[in-house]
């Protein structure tokens, strides 16, 4: 049997050698050495090989190797092909340290700082006790809990929406449509950790913007699909939204010429903010790959309907 990956080759090293020791039989290739396509059962990608279940019939197991799928067509996939994303120890740590990160410089002005710096102005800007402010964040799976996890101890007044009800100590919890705007009305920092659905494409928008207190701020660690930019734009120019720090953007790498790159309210990195470690994700996959020869429960099994 076959596992193709297509990914980055360094990492793929990685995976090889680690695959290679636990399953000796395995034949481990890495794209576009397919090899015999019939025998190909384990794929794993961020983007998969074009018409991919027809190119691989004896396709069973098809591996994310991040924690997102919305790049894979979830309605291309044939019922008894199972997609895995990835949840290896890893990205959580990632994201909650830059998490925390991009909390902590909203809460201490180092937008607006940045900004003073690059004019020459020494200006002291008005200071907020952490217990003062608001941090929500949106979408409570394991990235967001555990970033509600890693703030516990800054002591702001922490708050979460999902899309389901979810209990987590020491955290005002909101789920659902009807309890949004009731969500949103408190929060000073807001962080959107959701998965890309069709339900989330776009949700941070003006709508959501007008319904923040003033001088909010918008942390988007989750994907360029969920902004509305313009809604971004327009929400900073009116100063209802102090600033914006995004790790993601609707077209990556950013233009060019777009407006983020020169905003005075706007912090960017390159999509950074969780990367998959090398080691922890062929863990990852060696660990379900013995579930499934064995008929086990996998983990990281993304529900279709759902969209993650």
């Amino acid at each position: 049997m076959t596992f193709l990956f297509k990914s980055e080759a360094r990492r793929g090293e990685v995976w090889r050698m680690r695959l290679q020791k636990e399953f000796p039989n395995l034949d481990f290739r890495i794209w576009p050495d397919v090899g015999d396509p019939l025998k190909v059962k384990y794929v794993a990608c961020w983007v998969p090989p074009a018409d991919l279940c027809q190119e691989f019939p004896k396709l069973e197991l098809v591996f994310s190797v991040g924690a997102g799928v919305d790049q894979i067509d979830l309605s291309a996939l044939p019922s008894g092909v199972k997609l895995l994303r990835m949840t290896e120890p890893g990205l959580a740590a990632g994201m909650s340290e830059y998490g925390t990160l991009a909390v902590l410089a909203a809460h201490r002005n180092l937008p607006a700082y940045l900004e003073l710096q690059r004019t020459r102005a020494w200006k002291q800007l008005p200071a907020v006790a952490a217990n003062d402010r608001s941090v929500g964040v949106m979408g409570l799976g394991v990235l967001g809990a555990g970033l509600l996890d890693s703030l516990k101890p800054f002591g702001f007044r922490l708050h979460g929406w999902s899309r389901s009800p979810k209990v987590i100590d020491g955290v005002t919890t909101f789920a659902g449509p009807d309890e949004l705007v009731q969500f949103l009305s408190r929060i000073d920092i807001l962080v959107c950790l959701l998965p890309l659905t069709d339900e989330t494409r776009g949700i941070l928008n003006s709508t959501i913007f007008n319904a923040l207190p003033n001088n909010a701020c918008l942390i988007n660690v989750g994907r360029g699909g969920h902004l509305i930019e313009k809604d971004l734009l327009d929400a900073l120019a009116s100063n209802k939204l102090c600033c914006a720090i995004l790790d993601v953007a609707n077209t990556e790498p950013l233009p060019v010429d777009h407006p983020f790159w020169t905003h005075p309210k706007v912090v960017l990195t390159p999509h950074v903010a969780s990367v998959t470690d090398a080691e922890g994700g062929a863990e990852f996959v060696v660990t379900n790959l013995r579930r499934h020869l064995a008929n086990e429960p996998l983990t990281g099994v993304v529900d279709a309907s759902r969209g993650y």
